[in-house]
């Protein structure tokens, strides 16, 4: 039995290629383990409040020190990183607005980034925390892109898993998602691979 947990972060809800490339991940890993469990954390309907210095202060307290002040700054965080180092499987969607994944993704990155817990300096050089783990990234993206854009959003979040500790990161992408003479051929590319991957 895993445990997968499911971050999705489009705003479009049922409509969104990445959601749905998700979840058909999903499909296929419970196919193969159906007493898995799945939690599901929409950061699209419930967001992660961008880093303040408050936040980030109220992290690095041990548990057992927080005043109820720091309790509630580090709320959000602590949800987050619960979540993810009890997950054997994270699977995220990933939309693509304006150039960049959405900000919402960005918090909860900074939520579960943080020192002592995800990853440690104590020996002088940078050691990721969570091992064991295996990432499923969707990409779905409006138009079709030569020039690097989603090659550097990919390889962004390849660092930060790695940084953390997860290396074992699996990508998947949609292009052409908002082109009608595009969209639902490039989705079943995207849906192909998934199976042929996961089968």
């Amino acid at each position: 039995m895993a445990n997968i947990l499911n971050i999705k972060t489009s705003i479009s809800g049922e409509n969104s290629v990445s959601n749905q490339l998700s979840q058909i991940i999903i499909n296929q890993l419970l196919k193969k383990d159906p007493e898995s469990k799945v939690v599901v954390r929409d950061l699209a309907t419930q967001p992660i409040p961008h880093l303040e210095i408050h936040h980030f202060n109220a992290s690095g307290i041990p548990d057992e020190e927080k005043n109820d002040e720091q309790k509630e700054a580090s709320k959000y965080s602590d949800r987050a990183l619960k979540e993810i180092e009890e997950a054997d499987i994270i699977v995220i969607g990933v939309p693509f607005y304006n150039f960049t994944f959405p900000s919402t993704l960005k918090s909860w990155i900074d939520s579960i980034s943080v020192a002592g817990k995800t990853f440690s300096f104590a020996d002088g050089t940078p050691k990721g925390l969570l091992q064991n783990k295996k990432v499923y990234l969707n990409f779905a993206v409006g138009g079709v892109y030569e020039n690097g854009l989603i090659e550097n959003m990919e390889h962004y979040l390849r660092t930060l898993f790695g940084f953390i500790g997860i290396t074992d990161v699996e990508v998947f992408k949609s292009q052409g998602t908002m082109i009608p003479q595009l969209k639902d051929e490039n989705l079943s590319k995207a849906v192909a691979e998934i199976e042929a991957v996961l089968a």
